[in-house]
Parts: structure tokens; sequence; C-alpha cells
């Protein structure tokens, strides 16, 4: 009896000590900090026009199609603007969780748009603290339409705009962010000699979520004096994600008929309210976004 009894209490102390040391070792993988990233800061890689903070998931291609039709004061004669239209086709491929490539194609002057965004800054918590997310861009836009007069064709690289962009912002609540994004927009042809080659500009972008799927974004786009003709006015965009399984629809209104940098930026022409006596310069429009894993 003595036997078993010794037995016994060599076996309950022994799962005793496998258990405190299991607890001690639990204890210090829960005491180890880990990094918590903020995610979802924007619902896709655009606010409406401008980049996000968010950049497409590494092996994921994102297809695009987006339109902007015509000014919603034609009426119901022509249907509020949706019997016209331009359109740019495009995509974005995640190389990297933090490297982002894209191309597209827009009817506006038959522009091809590539671009690169590489993001360096991701805001975090934990181990590692950083209170925003950082980006850089850099996209170029190439005009192929003829020429009015093929005798006076002007030189292939007269055709190239480039634009280089710092994305910075932070996420401040589940419901809410902000981003920042200094913009400097070079085209290597002007109009008139009153335009800037260079053009300096800063956007401010805004989400704010309303439901699980819906969210309103805010876009405004400051250009600084005296670097455009008087027509040019500041793009400003209203909208709305509105997310259904593979597909974010984002809905919106804005006074800016292109969906590339150098052209929303600095040739945005119709004023959302007009002047005194003027027609409103407000388009619908939308993107459509579907993704796809590659790898």
């Amino acid at each position: 009896m003595k036997k078993h009894y010794f037995l016994f209490l060599f076996f309950f102390l022994g799962v005793v000590m496998v258990h405190a040391q299991d607890d001690d070792l639990l204890s210090l993988i829960e005491e180890e900090p880990v990094t918590d990233y903020a995610t979802a800061s924007f619902k896709t890689n655009r606010v409406v026009n401008l980049h996000s903070l968010e950049n497409t998931a590494k092996g994921v291609f994102d297809f695009k199609i987006s339109h902007r039709f015509n000014t919603i004061d034609q009426g119901f004669y022509d249907w509020f603007g949706l019997d016209g239209a331009t359109i740019r086709i495009g995509g974005d491929f995640g190389i990297t969780d933090q490297l982002q490539i894209g191309i597209g194609r827009s009817t506006i002057n038959k522009t091809y748009d590539g671009y690169v965004k590489y993001k360096f800054l991701r805001q975090s918590t934990g181990k590692k603290n950083m209170p925003v997310t950082a980006a850089f861009f850099a996209g170029t836009a190439l005009n192929t339409l003829k020429a009015v007069d093929p005798a006076r064709k002007p030189p292939f690289a007269d055709r190239f705009d480039f634009t280089f962009q710092a994305i910075i912002g932070r996420k401040f609540s589940e419901g809410f962010s902000l981003q920042l994004s200094p913009t400097l927009v070079h085209r290597n042809l002007v109009p008139t000699r009153a335009e800037s080659n260079d053009v300096f500009a800063l956007g401010i972008g805004a989400r704010q979520k309303i439901t699980k799927r819906v969210a309103i974004n805010v876009e405004y786009i400051y250009v600084l004096p005296d670097q455009l003709d008087p027509r040019f006015t500041n793009s400003l965009s209203v909208g709305f994600d509105i997310e259904t399984g593979g597909h974010v629809f984002q809905l919106h209104f804005t006074n800016s008929r292109g969906m590339f940098e150098s052209n929303y930026i600095t040739q945005t022409n119709e004023k959302w309210f007009g002047n005194a006596g003027d027609a409103l310069g407000i388009h619908f429009g939308f993107n459509i976004s579907r993704v796809f894993t590659v790898y």
C-alpha cells in the first residue's frame, strides 16, 4: 500500500509540475509583445480619384472599370448625364504587400497611364509603434491623341506628364481615416506660357464608415495659386463605397472628368456650384473593382 501511495504521490506531483511549467511558458508567450497593424483604412486603393493608404495585397490583381458621366444638370433629356461618359479601364497588381504597380487607358486624349506605389511605413501598435501609414507614388501619363496638324506634330517626349506624390495618413478609429497627399505634377508641354510645367498641389482624403459594408469618402485637391490657367479649378469628390463580396462599388459625385493624376489635378475646369448663372459642373460616376488572386 505504501508503495502504491508513493507512486500515486509521485505521479500527482509530476502532473502539477508539468502544469505549472506550461502555465509559466504560456505566461511568457502572453507577455511577449506583438505588433498590431492597422487594416482597411480605406476599402480600396483609391479614395475616389486619389490613391489611398491601402495597397493591393501580394499576388492579387485588382481589375477596375471607371466611368465619369456628363454633368447632371443636363436634365432628363440627357438622363442627367448618363448619355455620355469618359471611361478608364485598368488594373492594379500587388507584387508584395508593400509594392504595387498599375496601368490604365482612358478615353480622355486616348491616354495610357502607369504607376508604381511603395508603402514604406505602416501604422501599428504593440511591439512596433508607428502612428501613421506612408507611401510614395510615381506615375506617368502618355497622350496618344493624333495631332490636329500632322505637319506640326509635337516631339514624342512632349506627350508625357509625370506625377510624384507622398501619401501620409492614419486610421483614427474603426470608422474614420484621414490622409494627406503632397503632390508634384510635371508636364513636358503646357498650353500657354502663363502655365507652369511643374504644378504643386495638396490632396486631402477622408473616409467615414456608415455600416459594415458602406462608407462615405471625401477628397479635395488644392492646387497652389498662379500655376494654371484661371479657367481650371480644384477637384472635389464625394462618394460611397459599397462592398459586396469580391466586388467594391464606388459611387460618387465629382467635378473632375479625368481619372489619371495629371488630368484631374491640373485640368479640372468645372465647378460644383458654377459661377453666377453658370450650370452645375457635377458628374456622377463610379469605380468597379474586382480582385483576382494570382499567387
